[in-house]
């Protein structure tokens, strides 16, 4: 058994014998303890994958792995603990567990997969030991050849490692599904329900049936005008080298017009093969809703204005909430989207549109190295790449965090040592490091890197907001380029988040 299950993958857990009356657990060791886990959240049992070391992570954060294009947040249980150290082994394995969002656990060991009676399964009550009972579910005594198993309770356990813990940030370029917003379209449909995704257009709230949602994206810096299109169709974008009609519902329905902001988003809805954005003033929840409170448009509203888009009114707060379902159906049926997804097609064959799609759908980086660890900042914010001077003048009462300062071309340059900032054990000055010199409102400022390697332009399918497990790690890494091709992950920094307010001024003081 214990052979198996070091070799086992996802397909292979869900293959294991289960009975109706039995609990099953995944066995494994950590130090000199016995643990459990619930098999039903454990995806895959996988051998240490290669791990990127994340700066100001907590010390309990191992770093982020790729596993099959997803990244994978990497937890190890022994700093969890406070067990001593020890060197990964053969026999070392990650749990892939799903908390709302993929975590891999380390554990010295994995033993086997038990079937228990839940009456066999023990309260903590009076329990005692190295671990802190409040992570623990129950126990098992004498099992699997061991005296005592502690079942583990990793919602806890995670909740009270990374209170700051959220699914996933949301970065001013990044995309992200309906599932990452917890919009599960896998949830079971019971018959007498229906799953609709909700949103609000000048105060008013709007739904559509889950099913015709493909995702939710922001709103692009850049979107392309259509000839000859009716009001309501605000051009195209693009989106993963696809072109994407761009509905505003605002003029659609003939209501106030309003600058879009940062809580607007674009719900992509589908009907075969075809796709259309519609601009919302935000996204609001997915409803589950009893079809007993839907009921029709009164036909006197139905050929109306926007009631020519509504198929239904949904009750909800005992009648206090209405919300207006759309017909994905009709809203298709317009002659103006109609000729706009013509016209569209047609776009896709021109040429300069192509190159225009291609450099839309990239991002040009600067990457640089600090350890282990590859960093990308955007190109256009960066000035200049500069040789890391002999000696760099200390000015008397500078802030902690400025390295020094050097002289170019006139002006004073800070500079700050990027590894202090990320706390990464410092290194001996060499011919490698370079100094970017990045404008931070309308302030120069140096920061030294241990070398600079390359320019790269990063298709934007292949950045994701990074999985969020820590503050400090979201004021400066925000979105990943995960390039899964190379084996490469590269943590993108957002030049403006390098240095807070405070520290801005200090740096202006100074120079």
């Amino acid at each position: 058994m214990e052979k198996n299950i070091l070799e086992t993958d996802s397909s292979s857990l869900a293959n294991t014998e289960k009975f109706d009356d039995l609990k099953q657990f995944v066995v494994f060791i950590v130090g000199n303890e016995t643990f459990a886990v619930d098999m039903i959240p454990v995806q895959e049992i996988i051998r240490l994958p290669g791990i990127v070391k994340v700066p100001l992570a907590p010390l309990s954060l191992e770093g982020i792995a790729n596993l099959r294009g997803r990244v994978l947040p990497i937890v190890n249980l022994r700093r969890i603990f406070n067990f001593e150290e020890k060197t990964y082994d053969d026999s070392t394995r990650a749990l892939v567990i799903d908390l709302d969002q993929f975590f891999g656990f380390i554990v010295d060991r994995v033993v086997s997969v038990i079937n228990i009676e839940p009456e066999h399964i023990e309260g903590v009550e009076g329990i005692r030991g190295t671990i802190d009972s409040e992570l623990l579910i129950g126990v098992i005594k004498d099992v699997a050849g061991f005296p005592l198993v502690m079942i583990i309770d990793f919602h806890k356990l995670i909740n009270k490692e990374f209170a700051n813990i959220s699914t996933f940030s949301q970065s001013a370029n990044s995309t992200f599904s309906v599932t990452e917003m917890e919009f599960n379209k896998n949830l079971e449909k019971e018959d007498d329900e229906l799953q609709l995704v909700s949103f609000t257009v000048a105060g008013q709230e709007y739904a559509i049936d889950i099913s015709r949602v493909q995702e939710i994206v922001q709103l692009p810096e850049t979107i392309i005008h259509v000839p000859n299109s009716p009001p309501h169709v605000l051009g195209i974008m693009t989106l993963r080298d696809q072109l994407l009609p761009i509905v505003d519902l605002r003029c659609l329905f003939n209501l106030p017009n309003q600058e879009v902001d940062d809580r607007c988003r674009i719900v992509v809805i589908r009907l075969g093969t075809m796709v259309v954005g519609l601009i919302t003033d935000s996204v609001s929840e997915v409803l589950r809703v009893d079809k007993k409170g839907i009921n029709p448009v009164p036909h006197l509203f139905a050929r109306q204005g926007e009631m020519s888009d509504i198929s239904q009114i949904c009750q909800l707060d005992n009648g206090k909430r209405l919300v207006s379902i759309i017909s994905v159906d009709r809203m298709f049926n317009h002659a103006s989207i109609k000729e706009t997804l013509k016209t569209v097609e047609d776009m896709k064959e021109n040429k300069e549109l192509k190159e225009t799609i291609e450099t839309d759908n990239e991002e040009q980086v600067v990457v640089f190295r600090l350890g282990e660890g590859e960093f990308g900042v955007p190109i256009e914010s960066v000035q200049e790449i500069l040789r890391v001077p002999d000696e760099l003048t200390r000015i008397p009462k500078a802030p902690n965090f400025v390295e020094g300062v050097i002289n170019l071309r006139g002006v004073v340059l800070p500079v700050i040592d990027q590894r202090r900032q990320f706390e990464l054990p410092s290194i001996e000055r060499n011919d490698r490091q370079r100094i970017i010199v990045i404008l931070l409102n309308d302030m120069r400022v140096g920061f030294i890197v241990d070398a600079v390697s390359e320019v790269l332009k990063i298709p934007k399918k292949d950045i994701e907001p990074s999985p969020q497990v820590f503050r400090e790690q979201a004021k400066f890494l925000n979105r990943i380029a995960n390039l899964e091709k190379q084996k490469r992950i590269i943590q993108l920094i957002e030049p403006t988040n390098l240095l807070d307010e405070t520290n801005q001024l200090q740096l202006t003081n100074l120079v």
